[in-house]
């Protein structure tokens, strides 16, 4: 089949830009040459325009000119997390003005690149991995973003891949190597472990520092699941059956680590099976349930409880932020840990996905695919 004369002169050009020094001499200017060529002025969003009701997809106008500090970004991928459906149905702490584009985990290619960040080694061309919380905008076939929040994607690993990992991943490993200090052998107790942060809970814990994981879900399918994904134990949530698995597995001293991510009643169960001295670590409410805890409970188990938010660590610890993303993203290059990616759907169909998430389908992440790679 031929290929047609555009297409062409695109593979002409980008080998010209791409191949030289041009993007790193000229910092954005090497962007916009290439945005000119591989991005219009006008692109298609996903776009809520009442809260409650579907997202409905628009062209719309792409922004003129970027900070220095920005990347524009022809988006591949973009997951869907539950904060995006919080934020659509009107349920969550951000409350946008309308209209407004949802999608904060992103992967895809830089178009343009402003001054400082390509200093910072960000080139057109370059495949990229991004958490948009300022701006959103991911479900999108182009989104800005801050150099602060972006990261160099690995070459070997898929767009899918890489989307799947930075949000749920990093926050993950901070709630159990930094503030868990999990070690080798240690017994976990992870929640929601058919998640999308349950799986990476699972993943790091089983095949990063070999811990003995016990996994509790929703469904016996999803059990399945989690067990494939490296844990000794998965069951069904029973409050009678999670008391047993936990003192088969620890022998009857309880679980050296808690990762609950689900809160109500859930969280209360686990509370009785901390060993001495173990840790709880928050990550979440996905039963949107905060459960209430009595301080005196603490000293019936001397055990502590820590929370973990990766947002909150963007604000205060930039470095450690910046750190365990990339961390996670090297994991996955070496092929130590490796996202579950539940399903994906077309730009098109993102009512779609939604409505998945929202009926609780979903084990792992669910992908937008949005441009080609």
């Amino acid at each position: 089949m031929a290929v047609p004369l555009s297409k062409q002169v695109c593979s002409i050009l980008r080998k010209t830009v791409i191949g030289s020094e041009v993007p790193s001499r000229l910092g954005s200017l090497g962007g916009l040459l290439y945005g000119n060529i591989r991005s219009a002025s006008t692109f298609k969003a996903a776009v809520l325009k009442e809260f409650h009701k579907p997202l409905e997809i628009e062209t719309i106008t792409a922004p003129k000119k970027i900070k220095k500090d920005e990347i524009r970004v022809k988006v591949v991928n973009c997951a869907v997390n539950a904060s995006d459906i919080m934020i659509c149905d009107g349920e969550h702490e951000l409350s946008p003005k309308l209209p407004f584009t949802p999608g904060f985990e992103i992967a895809g290619e830089i178009l343009e690149s402003g001054s400082d960040a390509a200093a910072e080694g960000f080139n057109v061309g370059d495949r990229i991995v991004g958490l948009n919380k300022d701006k959103h905008g991911g479900f999108a076939e182009q989104c800005v973003i801050s150099m602060k929040d972006a990261w160099l994607a690995p070459s070997s690993v898929s767009y899918k891949k890489c989307v799947s990992l930075a949000d749920s991943y990093a926050t993950a490993l901070i709630g159990l190597a930094r503030r868990a200090h999990l070690k080798e052998g240690d017994s976990v107790l992870i929640t929601a472990a058919a998640g999308g942060l349950g799986l990476a809970a699972v993943d790091i814990a089983s095949h990063v520092y070999r811990a003995k994981v016990v996994g509790v879900c929703s469904t016996s399918d999803k059990s399945s699941l989690v067990r494939e994904k490296g844990a000794w134990a998965a069951l069904v949530f029973n409050p009678h059956d999670l008391e047993v698995t936990v003192k088969d597995v620890s022998k009857g001293k309880g679980m050296k680590v808690v990762f609950d991510a689900v809160g109500g009643d859930v969280f209360t169960a686990s509370l009785k099976t901390v060993a001495h001295e173990g840790t709880v670590i928050v990550a979440g409410f996905a039963s949107r349930q905060v459960p209430q805890l009595l301080l005196s409970e603490l000293l019936q188990g001397s055990y502590s409880i820590l929370g973990v938010s990766l947002s909150y660590y963007r604000l205060n610890d930039p470095e450690v932020y910046r750190d365990t993303v990339q961390d996670v993203l090297d994991m996955c290059e070496q092929g130590l840990i490796s996202p579950h990616i539940s399903q994906d759907f077309d730009l098109d169909k993102v009512n779609e996905a939604m409505e998945y998430m929202r009926a609780r389908k979903s084990s792992g992440k669910v992908i937008i695919n949005i441009c080609d790679s």
